[in-house]
């Protein structure tokens, strides 16, 4: 849907609902202290950021901004909520009823490379518009950007083979729709969820599982998996992918091609060592003529189990839990601190958890071949530090301006686009799956 923006477009097919009570109860009690002594009103500026990669990364990907914009908008209390907050007191409950964000959001495109310390959300108002937000914005920022940072490093472990997330019975219902957009953001190419494939777009894939095969036994009850391949090609087609590992991986193949034909589509391979079935298969369907049948592997696939099957004849790789869970790092540690009162820089000292003041903005620097070189954080609307990189790019854009959101803002399909070019921008050793330092340094400046 090039052209149209992700908001519009999920405005239309869902309506509105309000995100008011996915938040935390201390950010409320907080208003309410903050309402009382004369603090609420002040202009402050809070900042998304993360102080470190998870551990073996040495990137993320910007996910989740758009549904962050449109939980920022649908921010209002009904007033059956507000039924349910008896621990405030009346005034505060009144302010409530009124509240509409009302002041500026500004970022990283959805899909832009992140590192430690770049500022990925800033939100600018009053100190009770702006704190009430704080748990809603992290808890999307940090469960999309973590599966689009793992999902990113899986498609680059494939090499452009076809990736199909179908994790979605490995999480939460609901998790798993905005998972399958996070993989698809970042670089795979269809999902296995029908609500993902409905509301954002995504292409959808998906075949048969072993019950389709254990279904069909003869008259004696022995399994009959010719009969289920039968059936299968019948009604999709010799295009369809057929499950060839439910028994004998050599038998299945030879019952796949007897049934559907040389033209056969695919057949799954969900278990076994997937290096060596795949070689011997791919062999197999040669020798049977089907050539241009193409291998498809799923089973418990990470990105170092991908990397370690690039070399082999594999076509497709099909990955579930690892990609919906962030493959070991569910979460992107961002956090939203406070960094700026009345134009007056503030900052956390705390013990590993220093923040660094000011309300900022972030520019990366490139070498004439294309490749990042560092990204420098500067204070936002002020002059772009000098620097050494033949080019330069502004990353922070306008998100949202006096509580609306910004007309024109980059759509899914688009942010992949950018995902792209960001992995491609990276210099070699960046796209390592093992430990290592952050792809580009960050640098700090003007402040």
């Amino acid at each position: 849907m090039p052209g149209v923006s992700l908001a519009s477009v999920n405005s239309l097919q869902h309506p509105a609902a309000s995100t008011a009570l996915l938040t935390d109860k201390y950010e409320l009690t907080m208003l309410e202290a903050a309402l009382a002594d004369g603090t609420a009103f002040r202009n402050v500026t809070f900042e998304v950021f993360t102080r470190r990669l998870p551990t073996e990364r040495r990137y993320g990907i910007v996910a989740g901004t758009a549904r962050v914009l449109e939980a920022i908008r649908d921010f209002r209390f009904t007033e059956k909520q507000l039924e349910q907050l008896d621990f405030l007191q009346p005034e505060t409950i009144e302010y409530l009823r009124n509240y509409r964000f009302r002041g500026q959001v500004d970022g990283y495109r959805e899909g832009e490379l992140y590192f430690p310390s770049s500022p990925i959300v800033t939100v600018r108002g009053t100190f009770a518009e702006c704190v009430v937000l704080e748990t809603v914005v992290l808890s999307i920022l940090n469960a999309d950007s973590a599966v689009a940072s793992a999902a990113a490093r899986m498609v680059c472990a494939a090499d452009g083979r076809f990736m199909l997330e179908m994790g979605s019975r490995r999480t939460h219902e609901y998790a798993a729709v905005t998972a399958a957009r996070a993989a698809y953001l970042a670089g795979f190419d269809a999902t296995s969820n029908l609500e993902a494939a409905s509301r954002y777009g995504i292409p959808a894939q998906g075949t048969a599982a072993h019950a389709w095969t254990l279904l069909h036994v003869d008259e004696n009850g022995q399994p009959d998996e010719k009969s289920a391949f039968a059936a299968q090609v019948q009604r999709h087609g010799a295009s369809t992918t057929l499950l060839v590992d439910t028994f004998d991986i050599t038998q299945g193949v030879e019952n796949a091609v007897a049934v559907a034909g040389t033209e056969l589509g695919g057949v799954r391979i969900d278990s076994g060592d997937l290096g060596a079935l795949t070689r011997r298969v791919r062999k197999q369907l040669d020798g049977l003529g089907a050539t241009n049948t193409k291998i498809v592997v799923s089973s418990d696939l990470d990105e170092f189990a991908i990397a370690g099957l690039r070399g082999d004849p594999v076509d497709v790789f099909g990955v579930g839990t690892s990609v919906v869970t962030g493959s070991g790092s569910p979460t992107a540690s961002l956090v939203y601190k406070l960094v700026e009162v009345e134009g007056k820089p503030v900052s956390k000292r705390s013990s590993g958890k220093v923040s660094d003041g000011g309300t900022k903005a972030g520019v990366r620097t490139y070498r004439e071949t294309g490749v990042a070189v560092e990204e420098i954080i500067y204070p936002l609307g002020g002059e772009i530090p000098a620097h050494s990189g033949a080019e330069i790019r502004e990353l922070t854009v306008p998100l949202i301006r006096d509580g609306e959101i910004v007309d024109g803002l980059d759509d899914l399909h688009t942010s992949r686009e950018l995902v792209s070019a960001g992995i491609a921008s990276l210099p070699w050793e960046g796209l390592a799956l093992g430990r290592g330092e952050p792809a580009v340094p960050t640098r700090l400046a003007g402040f």
